[in-house]
């Protein structure tokens, strides 16, 4: 389906302050607008800012309506620039983040420059109620066809092999946890405890990286499971605020640990698509 929004105002919180895990007060760049030099690819925690969406935010106008476009929209579909200066122009969808309701599309830079807010964006919308042909309890969202083949997933003894770029544990996933919202959102991995950033190498994540959750169910409704393995990709950065952090857009789930997730540092959407 052919699916449109416009580029998102970037806005921050009512009360424009807001009050970090250390009690610190900050106002700080924030959701939504053309983040001209931040991109799939670069580090998820390096920004000065809160919930910074790589590249190009985008949702339709009407709440409603925005519903079905942050739904059909998947990773990896080819979304195309339909007015202003740099009409014509073709993206990729990165990732869709909750709440604020955004999907964000990748441009390269001299798009971007040529983008302004308001500017609509299409979408060839691919991949709602894409299977396995010998699934298992494994199922996928929010995932382009063409993009599933290009994760170089193999099938072999446990189940379906991923490429990941790290593994992170359930016990740290935060805002998110709980919600129906798999097919239109993401939750987040919280980074205020030292070790646990230290064991997993989490200073080192990128937007756009392909991650696994381990113990995570995402199927119903985003939760803990022992033995369940989940895998998703980097959509926003890093938050200071309690529970928030790097957002993760839900790719593949199995409540029974049928994905084997194998730890491959070029696991990031702009290596798998060439973005950069």
């Amino acid at each position: 389906m052919h699916v449109a929004g416009e580029i998102a105002a970037a806005s921050v919180p009512s009360s424009i302050y807001d009050v970090g895990t250390d009690g610190r007060p900050r106002i700080l760049p924030s959701v939504g607008g053309i983040c001209l030099n931040v991109r799939v690819g670069d580090n998820a925690l390096a920004a000065v800012g809160d919930h910074i969406e790589p590249s190009v935010s985008v949702r339709a106008k009407d709440d409603r309506a925005n519903v079905g476009f942050c739904v059909l929209a998947c990773v990896g579909n080819k979304a195309t620039v339909l007015s202003g200066d740099a009409k014509g122009e073709t993206g990729v969808v990165t990732g869709k983040h909750g709440g604020i309701e955004h999907v964000m599309v990748d441009f390269n830079e001299r798009v971007m420059a040529k983008l302004t807010i308001g500017d609509k964006i299409g979408i060839r919308a691919v991949g709602v109620g894409l299977e396995l042909d010998e699934p298992g309890d494994v199922t996928i969202f929010n995932c382009d066809p063409d993009f599933f083949e290009r994760l170089g997933i193999t099938a072999g003894d446990g189940g379906l092999h991923v490429p990941v770029a790290k593994i992170v544990p359930a016990a740290i996933m935060g805002s998110g946890l709980g919600r129906a919202t798999v097919a239109r959102g993401d939750y987040d991995i919280q980074t205020f405890d030292p070790q646990m950033v230290a064991e997993y190498g989490l200073n080192e994540l990128r937007f756009g990286d392909i991650v696994a959750i381990a113990d995570a169910d995402h199927r119903y409704g985003r939760i803990f499971r022992r033995g369940a393995m989940s895998v998703g990709v980097v959509a926003h950065g890093r938050s200071f605020i309690a529970g928030h952090g790097p957002g993760v857009t839900s790719l593949l789930t199995s409540p029974s640990g049928a994905i084997v997730p194998h730890v491959e540092p070029s696991a990031n959407i702009a290596t798998i698509l060439r973005l950069r």
